[in-house]
């Protein structure tokens, strides 16, 4: 990224994954594959390695920064600290208010998200359909499991933030979802809105050990086996659909660090029975046209990347 308005388009893309992160069922890593940013990403990741370490300690500052692509991973990281200290806060008042509508808008997005992920796959063939299954199947029972309790011990604090933020770079796979899985949703939420430092510090040191070494794992899968690891992140996406479904009956509930009744365990309803069950409208018309919004926000940003694509590569031929 060479100018000031590629990095604020960083940025935006960051506040993106910020605020998915933040929701059960919805990725940042699928907001980070839909927005052409995901390789780049992993791959920046990644370069924290022994020579950025070796160069840091020579205090060759400039020559550590270029390395780990320092511009493009603080831009990225700005927009989802942004994002989760206060465009969360916003989703999370809209989840509240009006569910239907936000989890139809998900829901769009996330068929269309997947549409254009498979585009990647070039060839397919047995094995890359074998992929493709088994990630919907992992994707969709990871939805369907009831949250444990768990400690509050520093060593499970920093188990969590390493689990969560694989979780968080897989498209598919809620960060948000998997801490809700281990029975830390509530508490690093309380903790985030509370500033509670010990507790975050301890997070963010599980954090950056998890997402260090997974992106080496899914930085070598990409390479070697491209087409299978784009079908089983596609199928991580197609199964997380089940999580998105904008009508559900809950069936447990639990208590949040604010004292709020939330749902703990839910099962997808048709709209007819949702409003059978609740006495509410099922608000199908409304909900049809935010998962089709969500649908064209997606094809329209690809759309949109094509042009300029093109346009950049017209640009480098002249």
């Amino acid at each position: 990224m060479e100018t000031k308005r590629n990095y604020l388009l960083l940025v935006l893309k960051g506040i993106g994954m910020g605020a998915a992160d933040v929701i059960p069922g919805v990725s940042g890593g699928t907001i980070a594959f839909i927005s052409g940013i995901y390789e780049e990403l992993l791959s920046s990741i990644r370069s924290f390695n022994l020579t950025a370490v070796r160069k840091l300690l020579r205090f060759d500052f400039k020559g550590f920064w270029q390395h780990i692509n320092g511009s493009f991973l603080f831009s990225v990281l700005a927009g989802i600290a942004i994002s989760i200290f206060s465009l969360a806060k916003v989703m999370k008042y809209l989840l509240e208010t009006h569910p239907i509508f936000i989890w139809s808008f998900f829901f769009g997005l996330i068929i269309a998200s997947t549409w254009l992920v498979a585009q990647e796959i070039k060839k397919w063939n047995t094995g890359i359909i074998i992929s493709l299954l088994i990630g919907t199947a992992i994707a969709y029972v990871i939805t369907v499991l009831s949250p444990a309790a768990t400690p509050d011990a520093w060593w499970f604090i920093i188990l969590s933030g390493a689990i969560a933020i694989c979780a968080m770079i897989l498209p598919g796979i809620s960060g948000a979802f998997i801490l809700l899985l281990m029975g830390k949703y509530a508490y690093i939420i309380g903790a985030v809105s509370t500033l509670n430092i010990p507790v975050l510090l301890l997070f963010a040191i599980g954090a950056v050990a998890g997402i260090i070494s997974f992106s080496h794992l899914l930085s070598w899968l990409l390479e070697k086996y491209h087409g299978m690891t784009v079908a089983l992140l596609t199928g991580f996406m197609l199964g997380s659909l089940n999580k998105i479904w904008p009508w559900k009956e809950t069936l447990e509930t639990y208590t949040d660090s604010h004292g709020v009744i939330q749902p703990l365990t839910e099962r997808n309803i048709l709209p007819s029975t949702f409003e059978q069950l609740t006495g509410e409208p099922a608000l199908l018309g409304w909900a049809i046209f935010f998962m089709v919004v969500g649908f064209l926000l997606i094809w329209g940003i690809e759309r949109f990347a094509a042009a300029l694509n093109k346009k950049r590569e017209a640009n480098v031929q002249e």
